[in-house]
């Protein structure tokens, strides 16, 4: 070291005489920081380099597609820095610093676990090694005082989470929950053509291939996987979605017109496309982005058809709506809310009005949670049926209208048996309709 610095005072002295500038003299090398010693637990920031920073860089999904349509990604909690994101999470209440294995933070990773409907859509090990990263790390941040010690920053490193509102709906179940009110319940529209299994299904399926299966014997929640992968759903452009255009007649089908713009089942697909789309997009920033959580009655699919004979001739070519009400022998009158409907439009000619109806009922009422359990179905008896005929063209002109009083043309009185089948339809006459 003396040698060193000899040489290099002599340069810059030799340099001086000479009229140069002298050169920089030559210095230690700058210190490195010492490496933990031999078995001693690596630094949390050793653990996050090594461990948390190839989960936010990775460009594949976390576990969280597991339980998360969209809105939520592991990734998102995790900052540039192992001290940013501490901080971020501990000021979330997300590290719990006296019992690690107790943060929040792992929990939301382990969600899910133990559900094996969706155990396949994660590389197996996947959801573990992402446990046991972040377990590791938080073990370790607790453990350093400078980490655990740190006082609260004036303003906390932000993560790219959403509003845990739009979290919670994007949530599978949630989106689950929605498709079987909106979609799976106005399956009988389509005459069992895509029912997997059904006589007619399997003969569509010898021409076709299995496509037009899609609505699967595992149930509503198969049903939507299929769907979310298939090509039936354009999410760039909802509204021009094949689940919505077949059916319409816009592009071949052949089994005919199913819907018209403003229908019941066409408001109901399209509500739910729509919103998956705007969810896979990320166009949920917060709460009052979200669309209002219907206050509607849940909808139970039925096989049961009402048909409405002596249609007048002024209704048709027009939206016709109808509206079941059940007669409450206990109170002495009609119920106040529906207990059925069903839409359909009606010939040029008017005439026959005929289809399947849809049974309504609030969640949580002894109807929904028979209908749950099993196959939802009325009791015969007497039963009141209002008609709405769209004569203006609302529902065409705006979709998610719904058809009310000035809509409404009168009621009827049906003695009904309800038995399932078009063979055995409950019938009413239109010419008895009165206000």
């Amino acid at each position: 070291m003396y040698r060193t610095l000899l040489v290099g005072t002599l340069a810059v002295v030799a340099a001086a005489a000479c009229g140069q500038t002298p050169a920089p003299a030559l210095s230690e090398p700058a210190p490195q920081p010492a490496p933990p010693p031999a078995g001693a637990a690596p630094s949390a920031a050793a653990v996050f380099e090594q461990r948390l920073l190839p989960i936010f860089k990775s460009p594949n999904p976390s576990s969280c597609v597991q339980c998360h349509l969209a809105a939520v990604d592991l990734k998102d909690y995790i900052l540039p820095s192992s001290r940013d994101t501490f901080l971020a999470l501990r000021g979330q209440g997300l590290i719990d610093l006296k019992r690690p294995e107790d943060s929040k933070i792992l929990k939301l990773i382990n969600r899910g676990a133990a559900d094996p409907k969706t155990a396949g859509l994660i590389p197996a090990g996947k959801r573990q090694a992402e446990y046991d990263a972040f377990a590791a790390w938080i073990r370790a941040c607790a453990a350093d005082p400078a980490l655990r010690d740190a006082p609260p920053p004036e303003k906390a490193p932000a993560l790219a989470t959403k509003p845990a509102e739009v979290v919670r709906h994007a949530r599978k179940d949630r989106v689950a929950e929605s498709f079987e009110s909106n979609v799976w319940a106005m399956r009988f529209r389509c005459m069992n053509c895509h029912t997997e299994g059904t006589p007619q299904n399997l003969k569509l399926v010898k021409e076709h291939g299995d496509r037009v299966a899609w609505f699967k014997k595992g149930g509503p929640a198969a049903a939507m996987e299929y769907l979310l992968a298939s090509k039936l759903i354009d999410l760039d452009r909802p509204e021009r979605s094949l689940l919505l255009t077949k059916p319409l007649g816009e592009v071949k089908h052949g089994g005919g017109i199913k819907f018209v713009v403003g229908d019941q089942g066409y408001r109901a697909f399209r509500s739910w496309i729509e919103d998956v789309a705007a969810m896979k997009a990320g166009k949920y920033a917060g709460p009052a982005d979200l669309p209002a959580r219907a206050a509607a009655p849940k909808q139970y699919g039925t096989e049961a058809w009402l048909k409405l004979t002596n249609v007048p001739r002024a209704w048709g070519g027009k939206l016709l709506q109808t509206d079941v009400y059940a007669w409450d022998a206990k109170a002495g009158g009609w119920e106040a809310e529906p207990v059925a409907t069903s839409d359909r439009m009606v010939g040029d000619q008017g005439g026959v009005w005929q289809h399947t109806v849809s049974l309504l009922a609030r969640p949580g009422t002894p109807r929904a949670k028979a209908w749950a359990a099993g196959r939802p179905s009325l009791p015969p008896g007497k039963y009141l049926v209002k008609v709405y005929v769209d004569a203006g063209g609302k529902a065409m002109a705006d979709w998610k209208a719904v058809l009310g009083p000035d809509e409404h043309v009168g009621q009827v009185e049906v003695q009904a048996r309800w038995a399932e089948g078009y063979g055995a339809m409950t019938v009413a006459d239109a010419g008895r309709v009165r206000h």
